[in-house]
């Protein structure tokens, strides 16, 4: 891929970003849409045989999650929750948190609830990504094909990249932040499903995987 492609591949999604976080702020009835959503989530087949279900805790004008975290957990689901921090080089990566209770949260980075500071290092607090069955993945836009773009951070791809093959990548996302193609790159990380409140669409990972 030469400079021109990528640069123009750059702004193409920062365009897309800029235009679906305004669709999505704008978007009416998001806890209905939420419910319908995270309720199309929990039934999902690969969801019930899971035993360890990584969940983002909602902020801003994503699709709400967290009212969901109890009845999974009700389900007898393992729930891990990703915060931010820095790995030993500096650089900011996603570490993931085994969830108990939600007195074990506080806001953290950018104004969303992470596990408390204090706990982090505790030895039963650990969690490796590759012991993780189910992640439910947070985007900005997504496409048919599982295409996916974030904030920009680069936070849930780097995490998901090490991810096992067998683990459920599902985007969930409104039907307006679904547009008919996002450009990804070599690093970017297609998801095997996108729930919105209208659609199931399988991604090119899965795809990929049953082959």
């Amino acid at each position: 891929m030469d400079e021109t492609t990528v640069k123009d591949e750059a702004a193409l999604k920062e365009e897309l970003r800029k235009r679906i976080t305004k669709a999505r702020v704008a978007e009416p009835d998001k806890d209905g849409k939420s419910r319908i959503i995270m309720e199309k989530v929990l039934a999902l087949q690969a969801f019930r045989e899971a035993r360890v279900v990584q969940f983002y805790i909602d902020a801003a004008s994503e699709v709400r999650t967290r009212s969901f975290i109890p009845k999974a957990m009700e389900l007898g689901k393992k729930v891990i929750v990703p915060y931010c921090t820095k790995d030993e080089q500096g650089d900011d990566i996603l570490k993931l948190f085994p969830l108990s209770s939600f007195d074990e949260l506080e806001i953290g980075a950018f104004n969303i609830l992470e596990p408390k500071v204090s706990l982090r290092d505790l030895p039963e607090k650990q969690w490796d990504v590759r012991s993780v069955d189910f992640i439910i993945v947070p985007g900005v836009v997504f496409d048919r094909r599982g295409g996916r773009i974030g904030h920009g951070w680069a936070y849930y791809d780097k995490l998901l990249r090490l991810a096992r093959s067998d683990c459920w990548l599902v985007g969930i996302a409104y039907e307006c932040q679904v547009v008919d193609y996002v450009p990804m790159g070599p690093h970017d990380v297609y998801m095997d499903l996108v729930v919105t409140e209208q659609n199931i669409y399988e991604g090119l990972r899965r795809k990929e995987w049953r082959r």
